[in-house]
């Protein structure tokens, strides 16, 4: 069979490699529109690409999937996380998981990965077509037996979008999924640097929220707490102009526990300065924060020049403390753009695709595998196992049609 991958990424030169372990008698070439290979992979992870996950913590692939999960529920039967990880070790990648469940080469480097995926291509025989766009896969589609998308995020300007529209194709519109949010609060925006775990954050009035670390920042929040929450209310966000009030829980415990908690430090410590004396888990620079949101500087001064003592403090006061701890409210103003955000939402609608053989209901011919799909997942290796996951069932489809 003669196949044809549009795209050089890390669906892409997965699905060629296994193509051709498959059936060597496959003829596969990649069109990659750049004139490197791989590029994303280079920078994923901080460059040391976080492969993938354990899935030990995930009760629920909705958790860590907001679009696609049931797809990949029924896909990981047959190519699981598991059997992903036997395919990088057996390619000579070793893994190791650390102590959050995301999996990464044991070099701690992203060539690593793609120096496998490039002389495994090369070594088998794949045909590497550099600096050449592909502006019709119709056309395309001339020339081969197959053809399989695997562009990743699709631009709504491009060719390839409006053709697949053209064609029939139900398509999701294309929107930044893993962000950092802007927050226009200078008291906050000073804390940059402290990394807080873990918190709980939510968008009031809706059912989004996530938990995990938070890092401050000198435009706003990110770290992992912001980048699922950016995931599952990716579309929430995009509609609302990334406009919108988050609540943290610094302590990510109930107001009932932060109650107990807070009552018995005051016992334990009744005489103790409140500014200099910071509630367990909180950095004293946070905890600073937190009391001039939550207690005036004033009130916090006395006249004897000395701070107050936690015995001092009022029930109304303790409340609000309290309230601030659990449910800290903070406008959002806009998501922070930067180089290394490149995992969208949206794509060719999974109502398109065959479920089974990832083939277009449309297009006979034409497959598509990774994040050109409206399938992704929350940071923390997810969105790569998606790749290689609907990349093998793209491979094994065709193997089993030439057959």
């Amino acid at each position: 069979m003669n196949i044809a991958i549009i795209g050089g990424g890390a669906a892409g030169y997965f699905l060629a490699v296994a193509l051709k372990e498959l059936n060597k008698s496959h003829s596969v070439t990649i069109y990659e529109s750049g004139s490197k290979p791989l590029r994303k992979v280079k920078v994923s992870g901080g460059g040391r690409c976080n492969i993938s996950n354990t899935f030990n913590d995930v009760r629920d692939l909705k958790d860590v999937y907001p679009r696609g999960h049931k797809l990949l529920k029924r896909l990981f039967k047959s190519f699981s996380p598991e059997d992903a990880q036997q395919w990088w070790r057996e390619h000579g990648v070793d893994l190791v998981a650390q102590d959050d469940e995301c999996i990464f080469p044991v070099s701690q480097n992203s060539q690593t990965v793609i120096d496998t995926l490039v002389i495994n291509a090369k070594r088998l025989g794949v045909t590497t077509v550099f600096d050449t766009k592909i502006e019709s896969i119709v056309e395309l589609r001339k020339e081969y037996d197959a053809v399989v998308l695997t562009i990743g995020g699709i631009s709504r300007t491009s060719s390839l979008y409006t053709e697949l529209q053209s064609l029939g194709h139900e398509m999701q519109e294309p929107l930044p999924s893993l962000f950092t949010f802007m927050i226009e609060d200078e008291s906050l925006r000073s804390l940059t640097g402290l990394v807080v775990e873990p918190v709980e954050m939510k968008i009031p009035s809706t059912k989004f929220r996530s938990s995990g670390a938070l890092l401050l920042t000198h435009w706003g929040v990110s770290g992992p707490a912001t980048l699922k929450l950016s995931s599952h209310a990716a579309l929430f966000l995009a509609e609302n102009n990334y406009n919108s009030q988050i609540s943290i829980n610094w302590l990510n415990c109930s107001q009932n526990e932060v109650e107990l908690q807070l009552s018995a430090f005051i016992k334990q410590n009744p005489k103790k300065e409140i500014k200099s004396c910071p509630f367990p888990q909180l950095q004293n620079r946070l905890w600073q924060h937190l009391l001039s949101r939550s207690l005036s500087i004033s009130f916090l001064e006395t006249d004897k020049k000395t701070s107050l003592r936690y015995l001092d403090l009022s029930k109304k006061h303790l409340n609000r403390l309290i309230e601030i701890l659990t449910n800290d409210i903070y406008q959002v103003t806009g998501r922070y753009k930067h180089k290394d955000e490149f995992v969208t939402c949206g794509g060719v609608s999974l109502s398109s695709v065959n479920n089974n053989t990832l083939e277009s209901k449309l297009l006979p011919g034409l497959f598509f595998a990774g994040e050109v799909l409206d399938i992704d997942g929350v940071t923390g290796g997810f969105n790569f196992q998606a790749c290689w996951t609907t990349a093998m069932t793209v491979a094994r489809s065709l193997t089993h049609a030439s057959a």
